[in-house]
């Protein structure tokens, strides 16, 4: 995925059957479908791939016991069904979790033993695993720093794990490597272009060199998750939001809140929520929040209503309750929720997915979760070749191996990368200083900023350190301390001066700052 490669993709002009805005799942899973039907497919992100919520999410494919209590069986079963598919697809990166709901009432194993069976019917012969009752021993055994007092036991079940951003670049290079389509971060849309008030193309500007293009396409596709709304309004000024974003808050703590392999959920918050503690990347995750907020912003901080909340609801479950010293990390993401009645609180707003089309011929589509990312770019895609008139042809992504696709998950540190993981060896073996690690406390290597600038199109520093690498969300103070030697790395891959890295580092501790507690 060359920059240089796409950029004259883009210059040389022509129209594209299908524009893609937006680069998140939705955007990646929308523009993978296009090309793989065999559409000239263009994909414009306006900062970086999954840069919003599609790198800030819980980790899970899942398809939702929380869900399932709400009755929506049909958004549960077909997202079983897309877990499947994915991890079929993406065996380096999705993987299969234990999870334990601990039962602290004469109640609780049955209830929840009766919803997570019916969780397993609904997966079918998709299932991970069947669900099981554990006695008060075997879920301490599962859970060792689980509070004992009062504890009854507790229901296991499998569900699946993922790493957000990096599906997330995986999809970018299955789309331009794998199926030779085009796409650009950094390249927002400034307006759409129209004639006999329909739309035929948009206006985009490239942030690194400063160019305008006025791209021309069939149809174009709204896929930009929480910023739906703003692109509707560039072709409708006065249209009525469809969206209302809820916030979701995450914690990251050390293992040892958390050791072994086993997550955690708590099946009933204060607000009505499911809590998960679970492990990732060697560290404690722990979330999720659900917030209204009044409209989408770039970083969204955690609430200190939304931290307490979490290490509250943390201790009451815990043998040692964390606190916010604790914390090595924390971030919020906004769920794109397709609004509904005025007033309905975002907890109870349906996670399924719409698709609508302007009468200028904007295709938007608003909604769902990353689990169900393949089936909503199909959905898409059904709605804009009818838009454009293109021919008629069936989405192929069911069977597509997703960049980098191996035999499975690897407990190699370059495991993530798949089939790719012995030519990033390679790399990292061609200088010492390479192999070295980036900050005692991360686990990637410095060779890998090499990799990540030259393959997957990172190109600052927040790039490497929180989307290409999980630094910033594993440990904010750490990712802080390495962030000099990623921008020297990518100064010298990129062509870039000693100015460039001074506003680099300028422009990552602002960011840092905001993942760690004051």
């Amino acid at each position: 995925m060359q920059r240089k490669e796409m950029l004259e993709r883009v210059r040389a002009g022509g129209t594209w059957d299908l524009v893609v805005v937006g680069g998140g799942a939705t955007g990646l899973g929308t523009a993978v479908d296009a090309a793989a039907r065999g559409h000239r497919t263009l994909l414009l992100e306006a900062r970086d791939f999954a840069q919003g919520t599609s790198s800030r999410s819980t980790k899970l494919v899942h398809g939702g016991v929380r869900y399932l209590a709400q009755g929506h069986l049909g958004l549960v079963r077909e997202a079983l069904l897309e877990r499947e598919i994915l991890f079929r697809n993406a065996p380096h990166l999705v993987h299969s979790r234990t999870f334990l709901v601990p039962a602290y009432s004469w109640w609780a194993k049955p209830y929840y033993g009766l919803g997570l069976s019916l969780y397993d019917r609904l997966a079918g012969s998709r299932g991970l695993g069947r669900a099981r009752s554990v006695s008060r021993t075997g879920a301490l055994g599962l859970v060792p720093t689980l509070r004992p007092a009062g504890l009854r036991g507790g229901i296991t079940y499998e569900d699946g794990q993922f790493d957000d951003a990096r599906l997330a670049i995986a999809l970018a290079r299955t789309l331009t490597d794998d199926l030779g389509a085009t796409a650009l971060n950094y390249t927002p849309v400034t307006s759409l272009l129209k004639r006999n008030g329909r739309i035929t193309g948009v206006e985009a500007h490239d942030a690194e060199t400063g160019e305008f293009w006025k791209i021309a396409a069939r149809a174009v596709i709204n896929a930009t998750g929480v910023f739906a709304d703003g692109v509707r309004r560039l072709d409708e000024p006065d249209a009525r939001p469809m969206l209302a974003p809820s916030q979701g808050a995450h914690l990251v703590l050390g293992p040892e809140f958390l050791p072994g392999d086993c997550a955690l959920l708590v099946p009933r918050t204060d607000d009505g929520r499911v809590l998960f503690a679970i492990p990732w990347h060697g560290r404690t995750l722990v979330g999720t929040t659900d917030t209204a907020v009044a409209g989408p912003i770039v970083e969204p901080r955690p609430l200190a209503q939304e931290v307490d909340f979490l290490l509250t609801h943390a201790a009451r479950y815990l043998i040692r309750g964390p606190a916010r010293s604790d914390v090595l990390s924390t971030f919020a993401g906004l769920r794109p929720l397709v609004a509904a009645t005025a007033g309905e609180k975002t907890s109870r707003l349906s996670r399924d997915y719409t698709v609508a089309v302007s009468a200028a011929g904007l295709v938007t589509i608003v909604g769902g979760k990353w689990t169900t990312y393949r089936r909503m770019g199909a959905a898409a895609v059904d709605r804009a070749a009818r838009v454009a008139g293109l021919p008629p042809t069936p989405s192929a992504t069911a069977a597509l191996p997703i960049h980098g696709a191996s035999g499975g998950a690897s407990s190699d540190p370059l495991g993530h990368y798949g089939s790719e993981a012995p030519a990033v060896a390679r790399l990292l073996g061609e200088r010492a200083e390479w192999s070295a690690p980036l900050h005692p406390r991360l686990p990637d290597r410095a060779g890998e900023v090499v990799w990540a600038a030259r393959h997957e199109a990172a190109r600052t520093v927040e790039d490497v350190l929180a989307r290409r690498a999980r630094a910033l969300f594993l440990d904010a103070r750490a990712s802080r301390e390495a962030a000099p030697l990623v921008a020297a790395i990518l100064a010298a891959e990129l062509g870039h001066g000693p100015d460039w890295q001074t506003e680099q580092l300028r422009l990552f501790h602002v960011c840092a700052e905001g993942y760690l507690l004051s």
